[in-house]
């Protein structure tokens, strides 16, 4: 009897996701997929750091966009509303790499057939949800890394300054990648909802990894004269706040925020998952 009690025993949460996480890595580290985000998200900022001319205050000649090899990184200051491309153009560019690379990532699960696999066999709806987030961090994480020697390099070989507090700069490389889990979680999710739709799965990840949205509401909260430091939780998932003068409350904020939303769009993902067809 107690054999057969131990050879039908359901596994454990722990045995589920290690399982689910190993099927999803292996798969990840043999997609293509994978490895041409990599390069995209190094080549992109060595482009834009080396190339980019704009116009000078006056107007009359041509500058690089950057003085400072660190700016490719993150801003100079928190932005709560985008003044210039500059201040657009920094490591917040792979969390839109990186939502084209997750639908990608989902989007062949559905395409494939795997997902009518999984579910039919033993396989959670919250394993699922939780183990696409995980490795999708784990790529953007990867992306991140990527995009700071790609950017790093370009601005180090065009003679860009190097002035920096080195500590703040940390804590902001640190911030954005932290920032991954939660804009995984966010992608994650989207990819449920337009399952079946996969152009605007790519397409919805694109919008909002552009921060379009959330810019365009800043700028009216800032209009209504609301208080800008309110956006501090919200704007671009607090990955505005990773910037060149951050410090441990910046890091503690992205933190919070990046597990906020694991922890809404999980829960979000997995309600849907259970109450709608996945296939």
């Amino acid at each position: 009897m107690m054999k057969n009690d131990l050879k039908f025993r359901s596994p454990t949460f722990a045995e589920r996701i290690r399982g689910m996480l190993g099927v999803d890595f292996y798969r990840l580290f043999h997609t293509p997929v994978f490895y041409i985000f990599l390069a995209i998200s190094a080549i992109i900022p060595a482009m834009v750091s080396a190339m980019t001319m704009m116009p000078d205050p006056e107007g009359n000649t041509m500058e690089p966009l950057y003085s400072n090899v660190w700016q490719i990184v993150a801003a100079s200051e928190p932005l709560y509303v985008i003044k210039s491309i500059a201040d657009y153009a920094n490591m917040n560019m792979v969390f839109i790499f990186g939502g084209i690379m997750v639908s990608i990532f989902i989007g062949h699960d559905y395409k494939s057939g795997y997902v009518k696999q999984l579910f039919t066999t033993h396989a959670k709806k919250q394993d699922y949800m939780m183990s696409k987030t995980v490795v999708c961090a784990f790529a953007m994480a990867c992306m991140c890394i990527s995009y700071l020697i790609g950017g790093t390099a370009a601005g180090l070989l065009v003679g860009y300054e190097t002035d920096v507090n080195v500590g703040s700069l940390l804590i902001a490389i640190l911030g954005k990648i932290v920032m991954s889990l939660g804009w995984a979680s966010l992608y994650t999710f989207l990819n449920i909802i337009f399952r079946r739709y996969f152009g605007i799965s790519i397409a919805s990840s694109f919008f909002f990894g552009t921060g379009i949205l959330i810019i365009g509401a800043a700028a009216v909260v800032e209009n209504l004269s609301l208080p800008a430091s309110f956006l501090n939780l919200f704007l671009y998932g607090s990955s505005v706040n990773a910037c060149l003068a951050s410090n441990i409350w910046t890091l503690l904020i992205c933190i919070g925020v990046s597990l906020g939303w694991t922890l809404v769009y999980n829960l979000l993902g997995t309600r849907l998952l259970y109450k709608s067809d996945v296939y």
